[in-house]
């Protein structure tokens, strides 16, 4: 069966014309834009510290200020990193569908996307070579079924939109920290900018996608669909958890760290907060049936 065009609205078409325009406008020279030190210093929180994973819960107050200083640094390496792999999924699907049928309309704006996301994850990798002095590795979610091509290409930008409102609470958060060097805020805010239009785009895009779907496929494959999908919300922000992070920081038993936090209700409230915009988008637009996620 071919792919159905995108049902376009006059709306999308609007948007498109001003986030290019906007991307136009607001163009930077990434390479120019940054002035890397040297070093950072190590004695100072590299992360705002409700953005650290042992937050609200007792390790919090038992790894000790110093603990958490080192952890800054190495969580804020590993959220880079995420950042890199993560970058480097979305632009390979997005450059297979730029001129893909089906994609006519939001094609121009595909390549305004990629030349913005590829500079991200270049300063990102750059930061963590730097100060890290590697990027930490990460593992994707396999899919768990044969797709069909519109559901294929839904989830791909549902996953991409996700993504982008989850590192956007930290962008946003980090870029306004004063306690944090400058180098930190202005990486966190020059993403910040450019993100802001590609989760507009997102939004609208995956809301198309979401409605040609609908069409195409009967209630129990969306039912498939949307456990799919709160499976990967799920992955996503367990992938904060790096137990690499915690050995680098110093913690003694970095395994029974990271699988203490991932079963500690505290943070459970936490996380809502920092993936709450997506949800209540996935909601809001009939993607979710409701907010309940599974236990992974």
């Amino acid at each position: 069966m071919p792919v159905a065009a995108l049902p376009v609205t006059d709306r999308f078409k609007e948007v498109l014309d001003r986030l290019s325009t906007k991307s136009i406008e607001d163009y930077y020279n990434p390479y120019q834009q940054f002035d890397w030190p040297d070093r950072l210093d190590e004695n100072r929180l590299w992360m705002s510290p409700e953005l650290l994973t042992p937050y609200g819960t007792r390790h919090f107050e038992e790894l000790g200020e110093e603990t958490l200083i080192r952890l800054s640094k190495w969580e804020s390496i590993n959220f880079y990193s995420l950042n890199v792999h993560g970058i480097r999924e979305l632009l390979i699907e997005v450059v297979n569908r730029i001129h893909m049928p089906g994609f006519e309309v939001p094609s121009d704006f595909f390549h305004h996307f990629i030349g913005e996301e590829n500079e991200h994850m270049w300063f990102f990798a750059e930061f963590c070579r730097r100060y890290g002095g590697k990027i930490y590795s990460s593992t994707a979610m396999r899919a768990e079924s044969d797709w069909e091509p519109e559901v294929e290409n839904f989830l791909v930008f549902a996953r991409i939109l996700f993504f982008e409102e989850l590192v956007d609470h930290y962008n946003s958060r980090m870029a306004q920290d004063a306690s944090l060097c400058d180098t930190v805020r202005q990486v966190n805010r020059i993403h910040h900018q450019d993100e802001s239009r590609h989760i507009a785009f997102g939004r609208e895009l995956v809301t198309l996608l979401h409605d040609r779907m609908r069409e195409r496929i009967d209630e129990e494959r969306c039912r498939e669909v949307e456990a799919y999908l709160k499976r990967y919300v799920v992955f996503s922000v367990n992938s904060l958890y790096n137990p690499h992070v915690y050995r680098d920081a110093g913690v003694p038993d970095p395994l029974g760290l990271r699988n203490s936090l991932v079963a500690d209700e505290l943070r459970r409230p936490i996380e809502r907060r920092i993936i709450r915009k997506p949800l209540a988008f996935f909601r809001r637009t009939g993607i979710f049936s409701d907010e309940e996620l599974p236990v992974v």
